[in-house]
């Protein structure tokens, strides 16, 4: 147990960095964390041997942050904007706005394209990895994360997404 123990705990970093890009939240990254380490300590025999231990960790901790999205989004109501809370103190550089213009561009974009661009671009999972982790073929992976990158990128510098277009 204390080699199973060793291994996980080497993965927790960039589960909680994986986790936080996630949610947004200190509190509920740390959660789905704890719930990923215990899913994969209960789940530990039925794990391949051979299999990258790293990779089969993110797709736990990425099925788990599904069903809760899943769950959340069955059971939230609209809040109107105006009944919004707004931020009680104004960032103060310029590098902190642009990273929240980023994380909220991030947030616009379909699920399984977010979850490529954290995956590929911030945990620095292969194209391979990331299709095993995700359960697609390496094309599917590379073309979703090109337009993943189109689209992020154009929220980005424009500051809204954007709409579909009618094709004649």
């Amino acid at each position: 147990m204390a080699d199973i123990a060793a291994l996980l705990e080497q993965q927790i970093p960039a589960l909680r960095r994986y986790a936080y890009a996630l949610l947004r939240d200190h509190e509920r990254a740390d959660d789905l964390v704890q719930d990923t380490l215990e899913r994969a300590l209960s789940r530990w025999a039925l794990r391949r041997a051979d299999g990258d231990l790293r990779a089969w960790l993110f797709a736990i901790q990425r099925n788990l942050y599904l069903s809760r999205w899943r769950q959340d989004r069955r059971r939230e109501s609209p809040v109107a904007m105006e009944d919004a809370a707004l931020p009680g103190v104004p960032a103060r550089q310029e590098s902190t706005l642009e990273v929240h213009d980023v994380l909220a561009a991030l947030d616009q974009l379909p699920e399984e394209q977010k979850s490529l661009l954290l995956l590929v671009g911030v945990e620095d999972f292969s194209y391979d990895e990331a299709a095993r982790i995700l359960g697609m073929p390496v094309g599917t992976v590379m073309s979703r994360l090109s337009r993943a990158r189109q689209r992020l990128r154009a929220i980005v510098e424009t500051g809204r997404t954007t709409l579909l277009r009618r094709v004649k």
